[in-house]
């Protein structure tokens, strides 16, 4: 019996992958982790430890939330269109025809949608006029379409996580995030198109069509809520949620232009949200706005019975805070990104000297080897994800694409020491990093991504072995973070000389998002990031 069965008869799964590819992936994530691991483990180490250094670490303002925000203006689309609302100007019926024929109308060229949900998006919006009628108002989401990654539970619709081999029971219960912004009012028009299986950077999807990105269709979406950040910069919804393993919320949020956040490790609930890794998965916002992305946080997060997860963090500051944290935020650079593009590079360096002359001199950096929180990250990232799909791709591994199959198989290879030493030293880097880099800083800045955004063709992961290493450039400066478990808002700062966004990342302490959310208005402002016609204007 020769290896590739040896293999098969050990995992239960047919090997469809470049056998080369596979073990060069293998070797490489061992001998990294091997490297990080050596002289650090204790038999102390524990994975909970984990959640308690979140907590131990975390900002300071981290308790700042809705007494605060609901004595500030509110901004954004959401707010505007909320206005139009209140004073009877539009009605939500009127507003949400309109996102869903300019959902329509975009289908074609960029695939952003996989289910269009017509009719209950019409009978929502009709009870939610009647309760403006009768002078009941729910917040500043009521009546305001939104639409959502493809990767959320809702009561009797499965999600698709952009598969053909997801075999899930229809639900009872919507996804506690969906919940809690359709109990603030929101009306959901859709479910949006992802890469399968929640796996890839770049919006490709075999069996629902690629999602190209809003500002050229020749190019990526990102991934892998692409069908989030798409629809938002088209300006058919304000806002939406996606998920974020790996740079999965803040990819797409770059190559499109648009605001997206990936929270503290446990902030908001998972409950009902399709996992690729549950010690990595995060849910987030990609909105028209700062303020949008931070309104949507905010009604998301909280404590959830259902997620064990969950990370609730108390409101007590909250009363005590009289002013946002902004002009005491200490900002620096973070280096160590390497190489970037020219264009990148151009870009990220000019957007430094428009901190540095809003903010003053800012310090640089630098603390542990980011190659190794990736290598760390991606590890528990793809034995996660053999786990959750490894019956699936025994059963019907031709179900699968070659790319998400390719990128799968690695994690049934890894040998579990190195997994159980990439899970027991997250507490101890991420110790080691807050106390080297945010020394002297609150917040720091970071490119989000090296290159500028690729074609579909060029970034194609179904050419041949192509997947390790498109993912690998997409989601070099992102990953490290995930693994960390810190809150990241990406931003864009300029456009490259193909008119494509440039974006940066906000990095922030432990459970502080207030902070970072502060930190974005002072550096790019508050204003609108999208296409306002089709919701704004008739």
């Amino acid at each position: 019996m020769n290896a590739s069965r040896d293999l098969q008869e050990l995992h239960g799964v047919r090997s469809r992958s470049d056998d080369q590819a596979v073990t060069a992936e293998v070797l490489r994530l061992n001998q990294a982790a091997r490297q990080a691991a050596r002289g650090q483990l204790t038999g102390w180490d524990q994975p909970g430890h984990f959640s308690a250094t979140l907590i131990a670490k975390a900002d300071p303002f981290q308790a700042y939330h809705s007494s605060v925000q609901n004595r500030k203006p509110a901004t954004g689309l959401i707010a505007r269109l909320g206005e139009a609302l209140r004073r009877r100007e539009l009605s939500v019926g009127e507003l949400v025809e309109r996102a869903l024929r300019r959902a329509t109308e975009a289908q074609h060229a960029h695939r952003a949608f996989i289910e269009i949900f017509y009719d209950t998006a019409r009978a929502s919006a009709k009870k939610l006029d009647e309760e403006i009628a009768q002078g009941r108002w729910r917040g500043p989401l009521h009546g305001i379409p939104l639409a959502h990654k493809d990767c959320f539970e809702r009561v009797g619709r499965a999600p698709t996580v952009g598969s053909i081999a997801a075999d899930l029971a229809s639900p009872d219960l919507n996804a506690t995030v969906l919940s809690r912004l359709e109990q603030a009012g929101s009306v959901d028009i859709g479910a949006l198109n992802l890469n399968e299986m929640i796996a890839g950077p770049t919006g490709h999807n075999p069996h629902f069509g690629d999602c190209a990105n809003a500002i050229d269709p020749s190019r990526i979406g990102g991934g892998s809520s692409s069908g989030s950040a798409v629809a938002v910069r088209l300006g058919i919804v304000a806002a939406s949620l996606g998920s974020d393993t790996g740079g999965s919320i803040r990819i797409p949020a770059a190559v499109n232009g648009v605001p997206g956040l990936k929270p503290t490790f446990g902030r908001i609930s998972r409950a009902g949200c399709f996992p690729r890794a549950f010690s990595l998965d995060c849910i987030g916002p990609l909105a028209a706005s700062i303020g949008d992305c931070e309104l949507l946080f905010n009604t998301v997060t909280g404590a959830d019975p259902r997620d064990p997860s969950n990370i609730d963090r108390p409101s007590s500051l909250a009363a005590q805070a009289s002013e946002r944290p902004t002009d005491t935020s200490r900002v620096a650079i973070l280096g160590g990104y390497g190489d970037l593009s020219p264009d990148v590079q151009l870009a990220f360096s000019r957007f430094v000297a428009r901190c540095e002359a809003e903010l003053g001199p800012l310090a640089r950096q630098r603390t542990l080897e980011l190659h190794t929180l990736y290598a760390m990250g991606d590890i528990i990232s793809k034995v996660e994800a053999a786990a959750i799909h490894g019956d699936w791709m025994s059963r019907h591994p031709e179900r699968y694409s070659q790319a998400v199959y390719s990128r799968t198989e690695p994690g049934f290879h890894l040998p579990a020491v190195r997994y159980v030493e990439a899970i027991n030293l997250r507490a101890r880097l991420l110790a080691q990093f807050i106390e080297s880099a945010f020394d002297v800083a609150d917040v720091l800045v970071f490119p989000a991504l090296p290159v500028p955004v690729p074609t579909r063709i060029e970034a194609d992961m179904e050419q041949g072995s192509r997947v390790f290493s498109v993912v690998a450039q997409l989601t070099r400066l992102t990953r490290p973070f995930s693994y960390l478990g810190l809150p990241v808002l990406t931003v864009p700062i300029s456009d490259d000389r193909n008119g494509m966004p440039v974006a940066a990342q906000l990095i922030g302490l432990p459970f502080g998002e207030a902070r970072l959310f502060d930190v974005a208005r002072r550096l790019i402002g508050d204003g609108l990031l999208c296409d306002d016609s089709s919701l704004l204007r008739d």
